[in-house]
Order: structure tokens, then sequence, then C-alpha cells
């Protein structure tokens, strides 16, 4: 039976975990969104059904400072990198003392949420037996150089003003107020520095119209990558996965890529 949790983060904010136990555990996954993402949302309920499918117990979670469903505390306009790796730490460490909890487990994560595996992965590698950073910011550098922002003057006006301001996609009529200060701290971050930490099974997928973290970028990690990998591109696709040919399409790539992890490490 699935079971929601609220735990407390390191700043004594409230963060929403839903755990859906398998009687059969077959591993542990920790399923992450991305920048003002919820852990509902079609395309993390699709990674999370592959694995659930695989009989793992499957662990999402609303970071702090997000939108949408959200059932966690803070506000959106606060969002950094830092807060969701954070988040991220301060889920698992609280996890660590539940009795489905092991090691090592599996990351996945979604833009900004796969930055945030990324550096855990760097930062705890033995506690990771796979990685899958879906549609992930690679550094900060590279995200200003992303067609969403190379193209237009949303980013001078962001840093002038203070704000970035623009409509949700996902909720029509709610608009998404963004300090210039997560730009800030993304400039801080960059996956490649300590990439030769990662040497386990890595997945990349990303959409061939992703403007925000597109093909060039996941390509610059992909061949930086010294572990066995994977990527691959899925026709038509967005940044975020929304359609339901595409979500199949990416269930298969991750049912197929779960297996062969699982089989390669009983050889």
């Amino acid at each position: 039976m699935d079971q929601k949790v609220i735990i407390a983060n390191r700043k004594k904010q409230q963060i929403a975990v839903l755990v859906e136990p398998s009687s059969r555990q077959q591993g542990l996954v920790f399923v992450m969104h991305g920048l003002g993402g919820f852990k509902e949302q079609d395309h993390i309920k699709a990674f999370a059904d592959s694995f659930r499918q695989e009989k793992f117990t499957v662990v999402c979670f609303d970071t702090t400072n997000t939108l949408g469903k959200c059932e966690s505390g803070g506000k959106y306009e606060n969002a950094t990198i830092t807060n969701y790796f954070e988040d991220l730490e301060d889920v698992i460490e609280w996890a660590s003392s539940q009795k489905w909890y092991e090691e090592p487990f599996w990351l996945v994560g979604h833009s900004l949420g796969g930055i945030s595996t990324i550096l855990f992965t760097e930062k705890y590698p033995s506690k990771i037996k796979a990685l899958a950073p879906v549609s992930t910011v690679v550094s900060g550098k590279l995200s200003l150089q992303s067609p969403r922002y190379s193209n237009n003057d949303i980013l001078e006006t962001w840093e002038r003003t203070g704000w970035r301001s623009e409509e949700s996609k996902s909720q029509p009529g709610l608009i998404k107020r963004l300090k210039w200060s997560h730009m800030v701290d993304r400039l801080k971050y960059d996956v490649l520095d300590k990439i030769d930490k990662i040497t386990m099974p890595v997945l990349l997928i990303v959409g061939d119209q992703d403007e925000s973290t597109p093909i060039a970028h996941q390509k610059i990690l992909f061949n930086q990558l010294i572990s066995e990998k994977e990527i691959h591109i899925i026709k038509d696709g967005p940044h975020t996965f929304k359609d339901e040919k595409q979500l199949i399409e990416i269930k298969a790539i991750f049912s197929k890529w779960i297996r062969k992890v699982q089989n390669t490490s009983k050889k």
C-alpha cells in the first residue's frame, strides 16, 4: 500500500514523500521532478511505473520551492539547484532509517532533478547502482547557451529586473515568477567537473525539440561519461514529456535498461 509521509528538511520545511513499497523488492529507486514540477506529473509517473513493474520500491517527493500540486513548503520564486539537491539529500537521509531502504539504490531525475541526482551520485558514488538523468541540466554555463535563452532577451530582462515571469504550460493562467538568484546559484554548478566519479550505468533521455537542455548538451555529458552508458533521443519530444505515445516509448526504454542492468549485475 502506498505511503504518503510528511518529513522536515534541514530548514524545517515540509517535504511530502510518496513511498510505493514492493513486497518482493528487487531494488530501490528515488524519482525526482524538475523545476516547478511535482511527483504526480505524467512523465514522473511514467518513470516510476517502469520501476514499479520491475518490483522496485519507488520513492517520489515534492521538493520545497516548487509549483503544481506540490504538497511541500516554500515558494517557487526561491527555487535553486542548491535547494533541490539538499532536499534530495534530506529525503534519502530520512529513507535510510526505513525498513525498505537498501544500498546501492537507483536515481532518476528530470531537468533540475536530473542535475541534482548527478551531483548526489558524484558526492556519494558508492550508494548508487544506476543513474538516469532525463533532460538534465549539465551546468549553469551551458544553460546560458541553450536555445531558450540565447536567441532572445529573457536573460537580460531577468537580470535587470531581478525576476523571470512566464505563464505555466501545465497550469494556464498561472504566472510563474523566479528570482535572478536562481541563475546565480545555477552558475555554481557543472557536473562535468567530477564526472569521473560516475562509474555506474547511466541512461540519458532527451527530446529532439528540447530548448532548455538540448541534445547538444546531453551529448557533451554522454561523451565525457566513462561508465556503461546509453542515450535515447525522443522524436518530437519537448523538454517535459506529456504526449502519451512518447511516455510509452520512454517507459519501454526504462524497462529494457532496468532489466539490462539487473541482468549484468547478476553475472
